[in-house]
Formats: structure tokens, sequence, C-alpha cells
């Protein structure tokens, strides 16, 4: 799991295709050649080899959406009016919810308007 503040090395296709080419050549194992072209992890060259080996993509992500908008669909509404009235009554949530904010937006109106 990434910690907070963590960074993610990226890496190019090339560079990912050079170290592939390096390993299968048998010129040296997984560790050396990750050592020598500046990969931190054996593992991760491990894993570029089998997704060579099978013809994969490198960067294929699993459940990895291409689309910005991820998250929950919004709420569908037929008409305006019935917007509205959901609208309102999630004002009317947050008035019984927390009724102090309320009373602090009073209190600065009366203090800008004298």
């Amino acid at each position: 799991m990434a910690k907070k503040g963590q960074t993610f090395q990226s890496y190019t296709e090339e560079f990912k295709l050079k170290a592939v080419r390096a390993y299968v050549g048998g010129s040296a194992s997984y560790k050396v050649i990750a050592e020598q072209e500046g990969i931190r992890n054996c593992s991760q060259l491990k894993v570029w080899v089998k997704k060579w080996k099978n013809g994969e993509a490198f960067d294929e992500r699993k459940g990895h959406e291409q689309n910005p908008l991820k998250g929950r669909p919004r709420t569908v509404f037929g008409s305006v009016e019935e917007e509205r009235d959901y609208l309102k009554a999630q004002v009317n949530y947050l008035k019984k919810r927390y009724p102090n904010l309320i009373k602090e937006k009073r209190f600065a109106n009366e203090r800008t308007t004298k």
C-alpha cells in the first residue's frame, strides 16, 4: 500500500523493452539488470518480462479506467423542478444537522451591515 507522500517511478515503453531484452538475452539475472538499469526492485522487471512473454502491453492496469469523470454516477432528474426540490431537501437537511452554521452567518451579516 502506498504511503502518504510516496513518489513512484515511471518508465517509458522503450526503457522497459530494453530491460526485458537484456534479461531475455541471457546476459544477467533479474537483480543484476535491475541494478544496471536503475530499476528500484527486480520484481518490477519480472512483471515486465512476464507481460512481454504473454504478449501484453506493459502499462495495462487491472480495473483502470481512462475516464477522468470516475466516481459515483450523478443523479439524473426528470425536470428542473425535481432537481430544485432535491437541492432544497439537501439544504434543509444540512440546516437541521448543523444549526450553528446558520447562527454564525446571521452574526456575520449583522456586523457587516452596521
